[in-house]
């Protein structure tokens, strides 16, 4: 909890800097605060203490995803430093980013549905206006209001959904809500199980799961690059850990009523999301169909075992995160002002600057699953889960998705090597080069020690 008032506080201290006139250190002071929270939920590791009554709860798997949202913020405010760099409106920017993290860590800590939707709100609001931040450019006044609009609606119906389960058990507390469920099986009335799918169906959109993923490719493509990466880690981690909250605590117990459908959703997340990215001609948008077809993979390992799977959902974001990471990095760098992530940036990269093309490099392999990166030992988890689960049908389906995977990935990497340069040699500051740096050294440390992070849940 204290992480969280540190979180909020730096959002204020964003919003009166402009006053105070205090701008140029504001992101030292922002990384500075953000590393007094990471340091705070290490602190209240192992205490799960309860807050407002029951509302919020900061057990360890809170804290876990708490901690990985913060991380992979700083990751994040450091490799989207040019996005701060005009003087011009970087309160905003900071601010908003910042109370969309407040709203990821309530949607990682909530005990009651009411800080589910408050902290989606306090995180979809952010967002709707970062996606339209650069106002001279339609294709992000385009996604901001496509956003905006299917956001809007998804929110209509998991707010309908709380509604009808609220009714059923009189109650918003989600473990209240699970003790109700399991001692009045069968008498349960027919409206609550309509609740529970709606829930399903609002969730399935903020996670971008198909069919639900239709805003996700065109808010990726027009959002600025450095938005885009927020939205396909942070947000994409706050948003899967709700997910996995409500339907492992809440819905346990009915999985009959929404296994079958998730398991069809999980398909086509996996096969549609890679089909569609072999045709995508743009890096950033074939980047937001993988980014729907990993949630495919975690949600084979949240049907595999729903009760057991939070170690290894949590290391495949982790996993997936800084790859992530190190991939919208280089396409800030590589695409400019203009942001052009077209293949054909790409062409000759290794000669235009050898450590941005060596760090993208890995990040699409261990994207791809490729041994021994991390993304090969998050699918390795998901696949042996769902193996021992009976579930050998889906793992090959996932299995060839995978496949299709590493060939739109290796188009990237084929133009940056073997394809003759198309500009001329890509400077970088010393500071994104260390970045570099520092994301392969992590990719490669999750690689060699998987364990590490598995462990924690």
């Amino acid at each position: 909890m204290n992480a969280l008032f540190v979180i909020c506080g730096l959002g204020i201290i964003s919003l009166i800097a402009e006053i105070a006139n205090f701008r140029k250190w504001l992101i030292s002071i922002i990384v500075l605060g953000l590393l007094g929270a990471a340091a705070l939920v290490v602190a209240d590791w192992n205490t799960a203490v309860a807050y407002y009554h029951d509302m919020l709860v900061f057990d360890n798997f809170s804290l876990a995803f708490t901690g990985l949202i913060i991380g992979s913020s700083l990751l994040w405010f450091w490799t989207a430093s040019d996005f701060f760099e005009a003087l011009f409106h970087k309160t905003d920017k900071s601010a908003l980013i910042l109370f969309a993290i407040a709203g990821g860590v309530l949607m990682t800590s909530f005990n009651n549905m009411a800080m589910l939707f408050l902290g989606i709100e306090i995180l979809s609001i952010s967002l709707y206006v970062l996606a339209g931040s650069r106002k001279e450019d339609l294709g992000s006044n385009e996604a901001a209001f496509k956003y905006f609009l299917m956001g809007s609606f998804a929110t209509g119906f998991l707010l309908f959904g709380i509604t009808l389960v609220y009714g059923a058990t009189g109650t918003f507390q989600i473990n209240t809500i699970a003790n109700y469920v399991l001692t009045h099986a069968g008498e349960l009335p027919s409206f609550f199980y309509a609740g529970a799918l709606l829930m399903l169906i609002g969730l399935a959109f903020k996670i971008s799961a198909v069919p639900f993923h239709f805003w996700a490719p065109d808010v990726y493509e027009g959002s600025p690059t450095a938005v885009t990466g927020f939205m396909s880690t942070v947000v994409k981690i706050a948003a899967i850990a709700s997910f996995f909250k409500i339907f492992a605590t809440c819905f346990s117990t009915i999985a009959p009523v929404w296994y079958t459908i998730l398991l069809v959703i999980m398909v086509l997340t996996l096969v549609i999301a890679n089909i569609t990215a072999v045709y995508q001609n743009s890096v950033k948008r074939m980047l937001a169909y993988s980014s729907v077809g990993h949630v495919g993979y975690i949600l084979l390992a949240f049907l595999a075992d729903h009760k057991e799977s939070d170690g290894t959902i949590f290391f495949y974001l982790a996993a997936y995160a800084v790859s992530s990471l190190a991939a919208f990095g280089a396409l800030i760098l590589v695409g400019g002002k203009e942001e052009n992530t077209l293949v054909e940036r790409f062409n000759g990269l290794f000669k235009r600057n050898p450590i941005v093309a060596v760090g993208l490099t890995i990040a699409l392999l261990s994207l791809a699953g490729i041994p021994p990166l991390p993304g090969f030992f998050g699918k390795y988890l998901v696949f042996a889960m769902a193996i021992n689960n009976g579930m050998i049908p889906y793992v090959i389906v996932a299995i060839v998705t995978s496949l299709i995977g590493v060939y739109y990935y290796f188009r990237v990497i084929i133009a940056m090597y073997f394809k003759d340069a198309v500009a001329e040699p890509l400077k970088v500051s010393t500071s994104k080069e260390v970045l570099i740096v520092v994301l392969i050294l992590i990719t490669l440390a999750l690689g060699i020690f998987p364990d590490f992070l598995i462990q924690l849940l």
